[in-house]
């Protein structure tokens, strides 16, 4: 580091200047720099201006500040999420294995689940003496049914809620973001399926739901089972429909020096086709990682086989921090702006928390007392529609069984009268049973003369 140059003013060349050699100073000085401005040289040494130069003779120290920052992040550690999407049994869980050269915990998905789910696991990995908390999220049933028309919502809900709970944590009167685990979604891995012909409509819907909520990097899975020419083909088709249907991909950024070259070249790679694999084949004298085939042998990470060596360069090595870094600036930032934009904030208003607070306060009470009077209202008229039905229905069963009486006491009358003539038959017969029994007796004894 350079000694830098430090110029003090010292406006008296000692204690006891009066009032009036600081007034003749300061003419002197106007002067000099007026006749500075003309000719572009002073017209006094800087010691007769009252400037003194002091040169520093020994090391300052601030030029350690990043390697404090360093020391600092290295003893706190880093965190880097992983968001996995793609179909069931398209390679997720190998991919992850063979990029940071471990087994994860994994259990494979069958194909009938009802919906989409995301299952998050979170592990701690060192190297070095750098450690990493790493967590995986993978999407379990991911265009697996036959409606596929919502599958998209539950990955960007889980993304939103990750959003929000780190803004309900900066939002907190007691908040400790030092040690709060940041489950954010900092890269997505799209893995698209080897068709060789384009993109399902699934896949563009979705990353077109996800681009402004994370960096999205597409790769074509098991890659091993096209062509070159192919893939080459497949790569230029989809970079086509991606920017014909308006879906923005993480690009590598080219602004810094050490690493534009790299990542220019990277950017006309994308989408990196992959093939993982944790099984190690042994070529020559060393053990690679392979997959092995009647027709010989796929090495992982050989550049002439697939693109993994320049996905694990650009997702580790090289842009891991940019990620994080983008995560935060813009994709967090948009969902924050936009929660406290509903929250009632904003931007061209020079407004207090306070007043803002209170505004919202009163807006809620006055949207509550709305609601209140709607409801109100709607169970008044509720009230009076019950009431008009009670009384309809009061008066249909009063019509009812008035009609029901005047029928009963028609049938009585009709009862009474069939009886009376019943009885009148009954004392006819009676009768008529009388003089029959009294004609046979009168019969009988004439018969016995």
């Amino acid at each position: 580091m350079s000694t830098p140059d430090v110029q003090r003013i010292d406006p008296t060349s000692d204690g006891d200047t009066s009032l009036d050699q600081s007034a003749d100073l300061s003419l002197d000085l106007s002067l000099d720099q007026s006749e500075l401005l003309k000719t572009g040289q002073p017209s006094k040494p800087p010691h007769s201006m009252g400037v003194r130069n002091m040169t520093l003779n020994g090391h300052v120290g601030f030029d350690s500040l990043p390697d404090q920052l360093v020391n600092k992040s290295v003893a706190q550690g880093f965190c880097f999420n992983i968001l996995c999407l793609g179909e069931t049994g398209i390679g997720k869980s190998t991919l992850m294995d063979t990029l940071f050269n471990t087994h994860f915990d994994s259990t494979p998905s069958t194909h009938d689940l009802p919906g989409v789910k995301l299952k998050a696991s979170t592990y701690e990995l060192q190297e070095s003496s750098v450690r990493l908390k790493l967590t995986i999220v993978d999407s379990v049933g991911f265009g697996d049914q036959i409606n596929k028309e919502d599958s998209w919502k539950p990955i960007v809900d889980y993304i939103d809620a990750q959003f929000d709970n780190f803004l309900s944590e900066e939002l907190k009167i007691k908040r400790s973001l030092h040690n709060y685990h940041d489950t954010r979604i900092h890269a997505c891995l799209y893995f698209v399926a080897p068709t060789g012909h384009s993109l399902k409509a699934l896949d563009l819907v979705t990353m077109k739901k996800l681009d402004n909520k994370v960096n999205i990097i597409p790769v074509i899975a098991k890659a091993d089972t096209i062509t070159k020419a192919e893939l080459q083909k497949f790569k230029q088709k989809i970079m086509n429909e991606l920017s014909a249907n308006g879906v923005q991909i993480y690009s590598f950024p080219i602004d810094d020096e050490t690493v534009a070259e790299a990542n220019k070249v990277m950017n006309g790679h994308v989408p990196f086709a992959v093939v993982g694999s944790s099984d190690e084949v042994k070529i020559g004298n060393k053990m690679v990682k392979a997959r092995q085939y009647p027709w010989g042998t796929v090495q992982v990470e050989n550049e002439n086989h697939c693109d993994f060596v320049k996905l694990r360069e650009m997702l580790i090595r090289t842009n891991m921090e940019d990620m994080r870094e983008n995560t935060h600036s813009k994709h967090y930032e948009l969902f924050r702006r936009n929660k406290l934009q509903e929250m009632g904030f904003s931007e061209n208003e020079s407004k207090s928390l306070s007043e803002t607070y209170e505004l919202k306060r009163q807006q809620h009470l006055a949207d509550l007392q709305r609601k209140e009077d709607e409801m109100r209202q709607t169970f008044v008229i509720r009230v009076k529609e019950k009431e008009a039905q009670l009384k309809e229905t009061e008066k249909e069963l009063h019509d009812r069984f008035d009609a029901l009486k005047k029928k009963h006491a028609e049938e009585k009358k009709k009862i009474e009268d069939n009886k009376t003539r019943y009885e009148a038959d009954m004392q006819a017969f009676q009768q008529r049973k009388a003089q029959h029994q009294a004609q046979m007796s009168t019969l009988g004894k004439k018969g016995k003369k």
